[in-house]
């Protein structure tokens, strides 16, 4: 097993490279509040922010450090253009669901727009209408129905034939009024202005635990507890299984490569296509007369194999179309497809009282952050919005498109728990096994996840993935073990690196199981 060629650029994200990184402290003793937030991203700190500012005494508890996972991934657009969303809930939830839709989204993007001047924030915020387009002539009526469908749903939607791309559309829905920013920028704001008006912020602080009551009562991994009347979930995939919302949502990656381009050469606007493996494309100001161009594309299933060669696919087509300069970064995303469309935003399950989740922003998590925040908030103040129920966890959806899409979710996690542990080890021995690439092994009764570093030394861990035992597989150009089921990711040391997982891959040696 040997590496493949170099992915040009440094190995991270823009939003992290181009940031302050200031630290807060690990959660140090047992502590009280009257909100606790697990999770710190764009929903998880749009929602301490909002209930701080309601007057709430709110705790944020990251396993990480805020603003740095998936939402200092991201490529930032402030969008209600969800692709081709509106016709389809039109036909699924009626014409006042898509209007509740675009009116909680759309809100969402002028909050952002509103809270950044309100505090100051430098997050390099623009206007720019967003575009989905198709290559496809034949497509073309999909693409006049979603623009009928989002301009009756209130947003200032059209039709269009012609962009500003380097290239031709067949169609393209142009929605006016949307944004993009710098996400860590922003978050850092939030962080900065709700620590001042009394909130608390712990990184490195992985909860582990949950218990539901009056008070609620989260438990860290050190032990350590927060007690609160009320506890917002908003990890991404919900850390906790009691609701199986994982089993509602399916994981997908994404790339991403930003290179400098002149000014003059960057295209206005933002873009997005489902063709070709995706591809979403936007700028950012870069420094004098330059811009970062950012696309983003070849979605593929956690753990699915060939990143590299994805990588180096999206690095060829950028240069391909735009007279970009060499590639500057690379990074990845992750996101979470809910299987009817909607994120699952509100009460965590049918019992839940004082428990609420924020989750399957399917893609479009900066608008979906902003609008949980003040989605929880108004539900945690009593101030129930319309839109509550569209985005109501709780809710049962019975139509033939939601319940397929359901049933090919559990199957595509069935196939990876039962059919990888029947095709065998990806390498016989460890011996195969290149510095700085890793692999599968069966070793009599189990397998393990075996890394080679570039050293030569090999890190063996148990390859059951700790969250419900798929195993995972070797992502090479990010140097992490996956897992297909669920989206948990691993370092090659079995720490978490993303849940919903919270416990680490165990070293083989105090492995015994049988996998």
């Amino acid at each position: 097993m040997t590496r493949g060629p170099e992915i040009p650029g440094t190995a991270e994200s823009y939003w992290m490279a181009s940031a302050e990184h200031p630290s807060f402290p690990p959660l140090d003793a047992d502590r009280s509040a009257d909100v606790v937030v697990v999770g710190g991203g764009m929903a998880g700190l749009s929602t301490a922010w909002e209930l701080t500012r309601a007057g709430r005494g709110v705790v944020v508890l990251e396993a990480d450090r805020v603003a740095a996972g998936v939402s200092g991934h991201t490529t930032a657009k402030l969008s209600a253009a969800h692709g081709l969303v509106y016709d389809r809930l039109r036909r699924t939830r009626g014409p006042e669901g898509a209007a509740l839709y675009a009116r909680s989204q759309q809100a969402a993007v002028e909050r952002v727009g509103a809270v950044a001047a309100e505090l100051g924030i430098a997050c390099d915020l623009e206007s720019a209408s967003a575009f989905t387009y198709t290559t496809d002539p034949w497509r073309r009526p999909e693409f006049e129905a979603e623009a009928e469908a989002a301009e009756a749903a209130g947003l200032d939607a059209v039709c269009v034939r012609e962009t500003e791309l380097p290239f031709s559309v067949a169609a393209a829905v142009r929605v006016g009024r949307q944004a993009r920013f710098h996400p860590r920028r922003y978050l850092l704001g939030l962080v900065a202005d709700l620590r001042a008006r009394g909130g608390v912020v712990h990184e490195r602080t992985r909860v582990t635990g949950l218990s539901e009551g009056v008070p609620c009562r989260v438990t860290t991994e050190s032990g350590l507890t927060v007690s609160a009347r009320d506890v917002v979930v908003a990890t991404h995939v919900p850390v906790f299984d009691r609701a199986l919302l994982f089993a509602r949502m399916s994981p997908r990656r994404e790339l991403v490569v930003a290179a400098p381009i002149a000014a003059e050469a960057a295209p206005e606007h933002m873009y997005i296509t489902d063709e070709g493996g995706k591809r979403s494309v936007r700028t950012a100001p870069l420094d004098g007369d330059r811009r970062l161009l950012i696309v983003t594309g070849e979605d593929f299933t956690p753990g699915a194999g060939g990143v590299r060669e994805r990588f180096l696919r999206l690095d060829a087509w950028t240069h391909e179309h735009f007279a970009a300069g060499p590639t500057a970064y690379h990074w990845a995303a992750q996101d979470n497809d809910v299987s009817d469309g909607v994120p699952l935003i509100g009460a965590f399950h049918p019992g839940a009282r004082h428990v609420y989740v924020a989750t399957g922003f399917g893609g479009w998590g900066m608008s979906g952050g902003a609008m949980a925040g003040q989605l929880l908030t108004s539900l945690l103040t009593g101030d129930r919005p319309d839109w509550a129920g569209l985005y109501d966890p709780r809710r049962l959806r019975s139509t033939v498109r939601e319940g397929t899409a359901l049933l090919a979710q559990q199957a595509e996690v069935a196939r990876h728990f039962v059919g990888d542990r029947l095709t065998g080890a990806r390498v016989d021995s460890a011996e195969e096994i290149a510095p700085g690439t890793g692999a599968v092994v069966r070793e009599g009764a189990r397998r393990l996840a075996v890394y080679r570093d570039e050293a030569g030394r090999t890190h063996r861990l148990s390859a059951r993935c700790t969250h419900l035992g798929c195993l995972v597989a070797f992502n090479q150009a990010e140097t992490a073990w996956e897992c297909p089921c669920h989206g948990s990711r691993f370092g090659v040391d079995g720490q978490v690196l993303q849940g919903p997982a919270v416990r680490p891959l165990p070293p083989a040696e105090r492995d015994g199981s049988v996998t």
